[in-house]
């Protein structure tokens, strides 16, 4: 493997993070704190517990895991989709680097900023609320996998956009309200029971609910199955980014 390549790809993209602090690090962090506030403290105040935990701590885990789906595909789908845009990306494919090693060095970069903001966030909210984690190696766990695993998925969507509006489509209109109808600020046991077989349907309820479990011990669903899903989506993305190297897709033409 040439880690000098994966370095260098590495390195350059978090340092756009350095060079855009205020939009890529600041931004997220103040917005998720004023969910604390909001409903955290506001509401939170005013409403009973939720399955045994302050409703204040409840969304803590949601709230990370919202800003972590976000945050990751933003990040990986604008990474590749702006040497795609200024064609410097031919430069890179023309250079002694395999395909793999531009994954990990894109991918790579996009993940760590979105776990380092997800550990900002988990210490801001301590100012906020009061919490506790009682299986932390399943938390790390859960917080990598997931943003490795929307950092591919942006990947795939940086390359299957071809203007500034694609770009942004898939995360507004899909992945941000699946986000928030995934149990970020609720527990789908508290929705008729139509309902909750519906919200089955939808996958980030099982990223959150997992999520969930590390901190609390409560869930949804069977932490297992959700490590399962969570997993399962990492090959289905792992399999579309194999294909599109494989026939250059947006890549070579």
């Amino acid at each position: 493997m040439n880690l000098y390549a994966v370095r260098a790809i590495y390195l350059f993209e978090l340092a756009r993070a350095w060079r855009t602090l205020a939009q890529s690090i600041a931004t997220p962090v103040i917005s998720t704190s004023l969910y604390f506030v909001v409903f955290g403290s506001a509401i939170g105040s005013s409403m009973s517990q939720v399955q045994g935990i302050s409703y204040g701590a409840f969304i803590v885990p949601g709230l990370i895991m919202m800003m972590l789906l976000t945050e990751s595909v933003s990040n990986a789908s604008f990474g590749i989709y702006m040497p795609r845009y200024a064609g410097t990306i031919y430069e890179v494919l023309s250079a002694p680097v395999s395909y793999f090693e531009i994954l990990i060095g894109y991918v790579g970069a996009a993940a760590t900023k979105s776990i380092v903001l997800g550990l900002l966030i988990l210490v801001t909210a301590r100012v906020f609320v009061d919490y506790h984690i009682e299986h932390p190696l399943m938390m790390v766990m859960f917080l990598v996998l997931t943003a490795v695993t929307f950092s591919l998925f942006g990947f795939i969507i940086g390359i299957w956009a071809d203007g500034w509006e694609k770009l942004q489509v898939v995360p507004a209109l899909i992945v941000t309200p699946l986000a928030f109808l995934g149990g970020s600020f609720y527990s789908i046991g508290m929705l008729p029971e139509v309902w909750q077989k519906i919200a089955l349907i939808n996958p980030v309820v099982y990223l959150i609910s997992g999520f969930r479990w590390s901190f609390y011990g409560v869930s949804d669903v069977n932490p297992l199955i959700s490590l399962g899903m969570t997993l399962g989506f990492m090959v289905a993305c792992l399999g579309i980014v194999a294909w599109i190297f494989r026939t250059g897709y947006r890549l070579k033409n």
